[in-house]
């Protein structure tokens, strides 16, 4: 990949073989940020699971302190008498067959799906449409309730989910270019924590093998994890 010169200054600003404090790497990836709109910082944490394993596939939800930055547009599929609950939470899209209809013809316009579980026998045939995109309601993470309200104000709020993906490895936004660096901080701490406690059992050796942040297009920062438990 040819790197433009914003990019190259920016390379030169992270020293590859040392790991930050994550404190310092809040603050470097705003430093060496190389996009001219307000990017998002990414967090990247390599875990020692073997995610094959059904106990050690790690997922999970986390309410990040500071919100990610970035207002979700929430889809609710539930029946008649939980729509203006969902409304009223301030959901942007409630309803049921017409919106199954629009996805099974395509439509993913939205960044997460909740559905109370009366309706899941409904749109279980929509995995395969919903599954690759991260949308598939999943108790798991919260999304499959009767309390929509409360699922529509905690993604509102900055509920996030998280899963572990094939290569061991847990991708997640954890706020903007545009926070400060104590936030970029409190939100990262909040997460890495959030996977301390799924820890498996089973799981063997050193758990927090790497974590770095990142920016959209910039460097990453890889970040000293001896501050946690391991």
């Amino acid at each position: 990949m040819k790197l433009n010169k914003k990019r190259k200054v920016a390379e030169t600003k992270v020293d590859k073989n040392k790991l930050y404090s994550l404190n310092e790497a809040a603050s470097l990836v705003k430093e060496v940020n190389c996009t001219k709109f307000d990017s998002s910082v990414d967090i990247h944490v390599k875990l020692g699971v073997d995610p094959k394993k059904a106990d050690q596939a790690i997922r999970g939800t986390v309410t990040l302190p500071h919100g990610t930055g970035k207002t979700k547009r929430v889809l609710v599929l539930c029946t008649p008498d939980k729509e203006t609950e969902a409304k009223e939470a301030g959901a942007d899209f409630v309803g049921l067959d017409e919106f199954i209809q629009k996805i099974e013809g395509g439509w993913t316009d939205v960044d997460v799906i909740v559905a109370t579980p009366s309706v899941m026998p409904k749109i279980g045939k929509l995995g395969r449409i919903l599954g690759p995109r991260n949308l598939m309601p999943n108790p798991k993470t919260g999304t499959v309730t009767n309390e929509v309200a409360g699922a529509v104000n905690d993604l509102k709020g900055g509920k996030i989910a998280f899963k572990v993906d094939k290569a061991g490895i847990v991708h997640a936004s954890i706020g903007r270019v545009s926070f400060a660096p104590e936030k970029i901080t409190e939100n990262s701490a909040e997460l890495i924590q959030a996977l301390i406690k799924l820890k498996p059992s089973s799981a063997k050796g050193i758990y927090l093998k790497g974590v770095s942040i990142a920016s959209t297009m910039s460097p990453g920062i890889s970040v000293d994890t001896k501050n946690f438990i391991h």
